[in-house]
């Protein structure tokens, strides 16, 4: 890991760290290259063998009614096609990857950095949650079985599109008034500058997540971080045991 000095933005730590997942906690090409191709290739065959499930009877209906006369697998497949953010589509990739995870074949790889900063944070009392596209299930599906094992139980919630799109200011504000939280005592982390406006316009911290693997472009609206360790620095959050001086 390459060494740098990080100058602490805020000098009271916040209470919520908020997390994004694709392109922040997780590689880009995960999703992309692994759970998405696995998705696919998955849901016409879920779709029939198990038609009578109520989940996928309701995935299926939404999905009509949003795009009437268009048979709803096509629409799924046109939909995963434009990396669309709709739920009866995030509905059925989750239930496609929860029968992937179950039998072993998909196993979910975070970036080295983010488990030990996970563990640190929450066994110093703050509070962990997820916002991301992805339904909350396909979340718990995520961090339930990651490469250092289940990790759901440091998280206290799992927040996806029910609470609003991730670039409307609206929908952090949604997310404070249902958890409970103040704004200005969570911080929230994402690779995607126009959902850390959002969450700014909502008095939230904000951090963007830049990471090199995945080639994301730094912005100039919010601090920048390279990995957790960046975080935990630029927040004056609890450091894993190693990395404390």
């Amino acid at each position: 890991m390459i060494s740098r000095t990080v100058n602490p933005v805020v000098t009271t730590p916040p209470k919520v760290i908020l997390l994004d997942i694709e392109g922040t906690t997780t590689p880009v090409s995960f999703v992309h290259k692994v759970l998405f191709p696995y998705a696919r290739a998955a849901l016409p065959a879920l779709t029939e063998r198990r038609a009578a499930d109520p989940m996928v009877k309701e995935a299926l209906a939404e999905t009509r009614r949003m795009a009437p006369g268009v048979a709803p697998v096509e629409q799924l497949m046109a939909w995963m096609d434009a990396d669309a953010k709709v739920a009866p589509l995030k509905a059925l990739q989750g239930l496609a990857w929860a029968e992937g995870y179950a039998d072993g074949t998909l196993q979910a790889t975070l970036f080295p950095d983010v488990p030990p900063a996970l563990r640190a944070w929450h066994g110093r009392g703050l509070t962990l949650a997820v916002y991301s596209s992805g339904s909350a299930a396909a979340q718990k599906l995520i961090y339930g079985h990651t490469t250092d094992g289940d990790l759901t139980p440091l998280f206290s919630a799992f927040l996806d599109l029910e609470m609003g799109g991730k670039k409307e200011a609206a929908s952090y504000r949604t997310i404070l008034a249902t958890q409970g939280w103040k704004a200005d005592e969570v911080l929230f982390v994402s690779d995607v500058v126009a959902e850390l406006d959002a969450a700014a316009e909502a008095g939230l911290l904000t951090c963007q997540m830049v990471r090199a693997e995945d080639g994301t472009v730094a912005g100039t609206a919010h601090p920048v971080a390279h990995d957790m360790t960046d975080v935990t620095a630029l927040f004056a959050l609890p450091a894993p045991a190693a990395d404390r001086s």
